[in-house]
């Protein structure tokens, strides 16, 4: 019998995260089984697999999707979306495209996100002041469609860079998002980037860098070897 209640205390403090490992992206004890969700354009649904990794907590797991400026998206279902996931246990979200005709060009992106609200034994914070962390995971979701003909294994030796007064443009002539991480310039780290299809992208630059190092992540959340660019 499940004993124990999901509350609703004040404070409660909402902690965002998104972890990017190779494989899993996890918050508190919810593992979701990638970085990133591809979703072919065409198909009914995909699926996504939510693993409770805890051994002794069991979390209300909400899951819901955003357009590509982070609001609240009615453009895919997801079910279920709530349910309890008791320790160890590993469910299978069914995501559902629902929304308007997108571009046949290029990916289009979203991104999946789920919330993970811890339980609390009542019988142990009886007048007890209590703060009740809710953690949410957001990884990317790529809606991509079959009729692009650039293979995606190809898209991040399509990048182009040229340095411009105090900052260095890095183009994307590709169909597809390219997410740039462990990014330098001559040696000094600046901030990750994602480019997206057709776009250019801006990093700030002190003085006149000379090269630049980065690597990119493939569909399977993996890391690639780093490149260097001469600019």
């Amino acid at each position: 019998m499940f004993s124990r209640s999901f509350l609703k205390p004040l404070p409660a403090l909402l902690l965002s995260a998104a972890v990017l490992l190779p494989q899993i992206a996890s918050a508190g004890g919810i593992v979701l089984g990638g970085t990133r969700l591809v979703y072919p354009l065409e198909a009914k649904q995909s699926t996504l697999s939510v693993r409770n990794s805890s051994k002794e907590t069991s979390y209300l797991v909400q899951s819901w999707a955003e357009n590509a400026h982070g609001k609240k998206s009615t453009d895919f279902i997801i079910t279920p979306p709530l349910y309890v996931s008791n320790p160890g246990d590993q469910n299978m979200l069914r995501v559902i495209f629902s929304g308007p005709s997108l571009p046949q060009d290029r990916e289009t992106l979203y991104y999946f996100n789920a919330k993970a609200i811890p339980s609390v034994d009542k019988s142990k914070m009886e007048g007890k002041n209590t703060l009740m962390l809710a953690a949410v995971t957001r990884i990317k979701m790529f809606v991509r469609p079959s009729g692009i003909k650039v293979p995606v294994e190809k898209a991040p030796s399509m990048l182009t860079f040229k340095r411009s007064g105090n900052q260095v443009q890095i183009s994307n002539p590709s169909p597809y998002h390219i997410t740039m991480v462990q990014v330098a310039l001559d040696g000094r780290k600046v901030a990750d980037t994602m480019v997206a299809p057709f776009s250019t992208e801006s990093l700030p630059a002190s003085g006149s860098p000379r090269t630049l190092t980065y690597s990119t992540i493939n569909d399977y959340g993996a890391v690639s070897a780093q490149q260097k660019q001469n600019l």
